[in-house]
């Protein structure tokens, strides 16, 4: 078993057995559940909405290559400049590149999963640069040391009362403060930061092609700050994030709201097209976007993975998984949590060492029913299992026990051999390891043989 594996499983058995963090969990949830409905009523027909998206998303990904060089034609003819990161330590050098030559001792950055994802922060504390995460629940998770929880909501995890708790420890205020109070707090501390930063950092949720250009979605314009007040703005996006046009904004947009916080549009969208022009009064004087590929194009390679790449991180898969809802977003050991991350981690990170997470799914689907653009997520769960057996990725052990069981389950005689209890002790207690992190299983008194002959009032054995 490998240490990830290991290290998910006692996590994942200790969270999923605290109750208060079950209850902080369904309380914040709920609320998401209470406001999406709403938010669907914007549409007309909103399963035909996300058709089109998925569709959308389907041309982008098939003709990657040339969206993304009429993204740098159209981009860089505005002064930017675009540098492709193949993984994520080509991406953190460039980045303390740029900082070294700016002479960069602070840095403000937005809410971003692809910073996340090549460990960004902790990175530029190595080389003694402060990089200050500006969204409040990421400052929140920075100030406790953690990563996100979540991949729209990184604090959901904590209660006001956690809250307030951790800003009277860090920072010296009242343990009383009210969520405004905190808020305020925290704007107040980063405005500090966003005057001394010499580097903004975002990402992007897409990368407009036609126009060259990135659109970023937020509620608290911090992202806004970070991107227009420093002098240079970096962006790292990962190259699955392309949208053709700028015109299906118009769809994405309402579908990222909704999907993601219940809303019919969220408060801030703006479009990035480069840095300040001749005669504009503000915005950076270098912008700088980094496309990271770190692994995508291993699922792009991939024909029955590629769609996992459709994603726009709504995070509302996340919402509905009972799996996730019970073992809290840290228990996966990855940036990407919930059924997403279960699909896409093990072809970003590698199936040997990440497999065990496509197994953290009771397969029920609510994932794909929720998802915004349709991605069969519970299938896509099944075809990593699929491959992980085929690479040889599995135990003897567990070789062993399917074969059995699959010799049992296509013999009707063995299947009606024994008694129940036999049965359930054989299976419960012989082969220990299917109990460890799952429920017994239970067999019934009788067999479906018996069952229909006593149904139907035939004789004989039931055979």
């Amino acid at each position: 078993m490998s240490d990830n594996k290991s290290t998910f499983l006692a996590k994942s058995t200790v969270k999923a057995a605290d109750l208060e963090h079950r209850r902080k969990i369904n309380f914040n949830i709920g609320k998401y559940n209470a406001v999406v409905p709403q938010g669907k009523q914007q549409f007309d027909n909103v399963q035909l909405a996300r058709e089109r998206a998925k569709n959308i998303k389907w041309r982008a990904l098939e003709t990657l290559d040339q969206q993304l060089e009429n993204f740098e034609a159209a981009f860089t003819a505005r002064g930017g400049k675009v540098i492709w990161a193949e993984t994520a330590e080509e991406a953190r050098q460039e980045i303390l590149k740029i900082c070294r030559e700016k002479d960069c001792k602070t840095l403000v950055k937005s809410k971003s999963m692809a910073t996340e994802e090549i460990k960004l922060n902790d990175f530029l504390e190595e080389n003694h640069i402060e990089s200050v995460e500006t969204d409040l629940g990421e400052y929140i998770q920075q100030l406790d040391g953690e990563t996100p929880y979540h991949i729209v909501t990184p604090a959901m995890h904590k209660s006001k009362e956690d809250v307030a708790k951790l800003f009277a420890e860090k920072l010296g205020t009242d343990p009383k403060l009210s969520p405004t109070e905190l808020t305020l707090v925290a704007r107040e501390k980063l405005r500090e930061k966003y005057i001394r930063a010499e580097v903004g950092v975002t990402g992007a949720n897409f990368i407009i092609s036609d126009i060259g250009a990135i659109a970023l979605t937020e509620n608290e314009g911090n992202a806004r700050l970070s991107c227009a007040w420093p002098k240079t703005h970096i962006v790292i996006v990962g190259i699955e994030k392309v949208i053709p046009s700028m015109t299906d904004l118009g769809l994405f947009w309402p579908l990222l709201a909704t999907y993601g916080t219940g809303q019919q549009v969220t408060v801030y969208n703006s479009i990035v097209s480069g840095p300040r022009q001749d005669g504009e009064t503000d915005g950076p004087e270098e912008m700088i976007v980094i496309l990271l590929d770190n692994g995508r194009t291993n699922i792009l390679a991939n024909p029955r993975m590629r769609e996992s790449l459709y994603c726009i991180r709504c995070g509302a898969c996340l919402n509905a998984c009972p799996v996730y809802k019970n073992i809290g977003g840290h228990s996966y050991g990855t940036t990407y949590s919930g059924p997403i991350g279960s699909v896409i981690t093990p072809h970003l990170r590698g199936l040997g060492e990440w497999q065990h997470l496509s197994h953290a799914s009771s397969l029920c689907g609510n994932c794909t029913e929720v998802c915004a653009v349709k991605i069969n997520l519970h299938e896509l769960l099944l075809e990593n299992r699929h491959e992980a057996v085929e690479e040889g990725e599995g135990s003897w052990t567990e070789k062993m026990a399917w074969k059995a069981w699959k010799m049992a389950s296509m013999n009707r005689k063995w299947m009606n051999k024994g008694k129940a209890p036999l049965k359930n002790w054989a299976v419960n207690k012989l082969f220990k390891g299917w109990t460890a992190h799952r429920g017994d299983l239970s067999f019934p008194e009788k067999s479906f043989n018996q069952i229909w002959r006593e149904k139907n009032q035939l004789p004989g054995q039931s055979r």
